[in-house]
């Protein structure tokens, strides 16, 4: 009992289950049993009447099992949670704490597909956090190393003296200035106009540059001019360049125009030579780690992409609401905020919104052990990076302890000398950064394997998803963008499936059944290329050979499979709903995993198994946030945008083609024999109707369209003339039993 003295805290967080999760474990056991007949069937099948289709639809069916398995890891106990950021003043009042400083990693790599305005707007939104600015460090990672992402971050900082002042006077919540100019509502018209002339007129400067592929003396001041001579060695190749880090802003000496203090400002760009493997975006991350640890040193750690600004001006706040519980606080890694983005059209026909991995699988994984690192929107316990909870790892360098307290001014000679020399490309020889501190390497989805081997450490995470987005960013618009950031992340995910860190054996022992499926379930993405393959040609070149590889109508295993694709898609349909998503957009999110199964899921497993044979060598391809007006407008209209001769066409157009040729077929059959003599096949017809109305937008790209977006000729020509090719062998030479 307490006692007249004590007083109880206030609350800072609340989690629940959340209701539909009884009905969820019911539905798992019901569909469950009846994938358990299924498989019985198949393997009935083999044993009495062996075939290689029979064969093929056994072993298709045992991934889409597993992988359906895997989701219900998901499903088991999810939970969402509630923060109460109004109650933390109090709670570190009466600790007699203050605010912990923090740290904030921006990452950009190529001006020309990541428009430093961008940078820009994600790093004034995060410097105008409604936070003590004297506690803020945000550190831009510029891996191309452009004079360019350098010019406009010193027109930000610049801008920033007038920005940050009118947020906290005027209490704007739009603290993204392209955001809030575009809003519809403005604080104060008349310190509006001043700034948006200001904000305008910078935009127009950067842009001019970005467009003359240089920074043009006009537009430098005494200032630019003296860094810009230091730098001589500046170049726009990414591949080979010097350390270099620009202290931009410093909250000891700078001031805003009302004469607060600001938040410190750090421009860097890590030293690249062809002598060294620099690891890509975990590596550039890890240097930010040392870098901000020899600076600053913050406790807390924000990761962001440079096209993900800051949409609530509390979102701090609402981290430290988990980071001030000391019942969690000594194994939570990090306080994950979901990905969100604008600017989607209606019915997002790329799925560019990923709910699923971005907001509701997040919350199931939360009831688990925590949710995944989705390489953005992320605050780190910076003790994190260095060992499990019980494991503390010693860096080499007393300056990167994460207790380190730093003395010196940022600014200061000996801080950047020593700056310089952990940012250095040889510095990591032989240190174990990568491998047992900080960000992971071995995977290209490093934010995926960095949160896996966290957890396997011992490490919690959080899953913050709060009603006003904390954070907005910049999608796709074009599919041949999004298949390509998808096949890297495929090619990432082999990665890990295939090493021994895999999890289905060393996360099974560290993480227990739920936890290791439920990463698992992403790991095995690309092998869903076999069965979505399989389904997309071997029962429509069936029907086109008049072959039954499906129950009868007659036959009550009919029944089986009809429940089976109605429930699985029903179930998936309830869980979308439930978290405020749309029919349309559901059903988009359907047809663009049979799309990138055909092509990104596809050409990722055959990447990684050249380059596993060293036969190719991977890269990271940075995915284009540029926007151009035509693609846009396209785009908004809710038109697909082929374009470009990409090989990744060329599997989805035959299987569009096929489709509709084995529906006509088997439509015509139905008509003309009779559904009694055609029941066999009904199963085969109703699968290639399916596929036919989700390749719509290809038939209307290969037929219908005119305008740049439309699929090439040179792409329509070589899949009809293999799809003719497929359908000739089987049609004449080739029975598929």
């Amino acid at each position: 009992m307490e006692g007249p003295n004590k007083t109880k805290s206030p609350l800072l967080h609340t989690q629940n289950i959340l209701p539909q999760t009884t009905f969820n474990r019911i539905y798992m056991v019901v569909h469950a049993t009846a994938l358990t007949f299924l498989l019985y069937r198949h393997t009935h099948t083999l044993f009495n009447s062996p075939s290689f289709s029979s064969f093929l639809l056994f072993i298709s069916d045992i991934i889409l099992g597993f992988y359906w398995a895997s989701t219900q890891s998901f499903l088991f106990r999810p939970i969402r949670r509630r923060e109460f950021p109004g109650n933390l003043k109090t709670v570190i009042s009466k600790e007699g704490k203050e605010y912990p400083a923090l740290d904030i990693f921006i990452c950009t790599a190529d001006p020309y597909k990541e428009p430093p305005m961008g940078t820009v707007n994600t790093a004034l939104s995060v410097m105008a956090y409604d936070y003590p600015p004297e506690k803020l460090s945000i550190y831009v990672s510029d891996d191309g190393g452009s004079q360019l992402t350098l010019f406009a971050l010193m027109e930000a900082a610049k801008f920033a003296r007038h920005w940050l002042p009118f947020c906290r006077e005027n209490n704007v919540m739009d603290r993204c200035p392209e955001a809030y100019f575009n809003s519809v509502f403005y604080a104060n018209r008349s310190l509006e106009a001043d700034n948006m002339k200001m904000y305008e007129s910078m935009k127009v400067r950067v842009e001019d540059a970005l467009e003359r592929g240089r920074v043009e003396e006009a537009h430098i001041d005494v200032e630019m001019q003296q860094i810009f001579a230091k730098w001589t060695t500046f170049n726009f190749t990414p591949q080979i360049h010097p350390t270099i880090i620009e202290v931009l802003l410093a909250s000891l000496k700078d001031r805003d125009v009302s004469g607060e203090v600001m938040p410190n400002l750090i421009y860097t760009s890590r030293e690249k030579s062809k002598a060294h493997h620099h690891r890509f975006k975990a590596g550039a991350l890890n240097a930010l780690v040392r870098i901000s640890a020899i600076m600053t040193n913050a406790p807390i750690v924000l990761t962001l992409d440079c096209d993900m600004y800051s949409n609530d001006p509390q979102t701090v706040k609402r981290a430290l609401c988990y980071f001030f519980d000391p019942e969690i606080l000594p194994t939570m890694a990090y306080v994950q905020f979901p990905q969100i983005f604008h600017g989607l059209n209606r019915g997002d026909i790329y799925f560019s919104e990923h709910k699923r991995l971005f907001q509701i699988h997040p919350m199931g994984m939360d009831g688990l052990l925590g949710p995944n690192y989705v390489g953005t929107g992320c605050f780190f316990q910076r003790r994190a990076f260095f060992g499990g909870p019980s494991t503390y790892i010693q860096p080499e360098c007393p300056e990167l302890c994460p207790d380190h307290v730093v003395k010196k001014p940022i600014g200061s000679q000996e801080i950047l000398e020593l700056a310089h020399s952990v940012a250095a490309s040889h510095y990591e020889n032989h240190k174990g950064w990568g491998s047992t501190m900080g960000f992971y390497y071995g995977s290209l989805v490093e934010d995926y394997y960095t949160g896996y081997r966290l957890q396997c450490e011992g490490w919690k995470g959080v899953f913050c998803y709060p009603e006003r987005p904390a954070f907005l960013g910049d999608s796709p618009i074009t599919l041949i963008d999004l298949l390509s950031q998808s096949k890297r992340w495929m090619n990432g995910l082999l990665d890990v499936l295939c090493s021994r860190y895999s999890t289905l054996t060393f996360g099974l022992q560290r993480l227990g059944l739920l936890m290791s499926f439920a990463y698992t379930y992403y790991a095995i993405w690309p092998i869903l290329c076999i069965p979505i393959t399989v389904y997309a040609f071997l029962p429509q070149l069936a029907l086109l050979s008049g072959i039954s590889i499906f129950p009868k109508i007659s036959d009550p295993w009919f029944l089986l499979y009809i429940f089976l694709f109605i429930g699985a898609y029903e179930k998936d349909l309830l869980d979308f709903l439930l978290e405020k998503g749309t029919f349309i957009r559901w059903y988009n999110s359907q047809r663009m995993w049979m799309i990138c199964g055909l092509s990104s899921f596809l050409f990722g497993c055959l990447d990684y198994t050249l380059s596993s044979l060293g036969i190719s060598v991977r890269g990271f391809d940075v995915t284009s946030k540029v926007q151009d007006d035509e693609l846009s407008k396209r785009y908004d209209q809710g038109t697909f945008e082929f374009g470009v001769a990409s090989p990744m066409f060329i599997p989805m157009s035959m299987a569009a083609l096929i489709n509709l040729l084995s529906f006509i077929k088997g439509s015509f059959g139905v008509i003309s024999r009779g559904l009694d003599n055609m029941e066999g096949l009904i199963l085969q017809i109703i699968l290639s109707g399916f596929v036919v109305i989700n390749c719509w937008p290809l038939y209307e790209a290969m037929v219908f369209r005119n305008d740049n977006g439309r699929m090439p000729t040179k792409i329509t020509l070589i899949a009809a003339f293999l799809a003719s090719i497929m359908c000739l062998i089987v049609l004449g030479h080739y029975s598929i039993d």
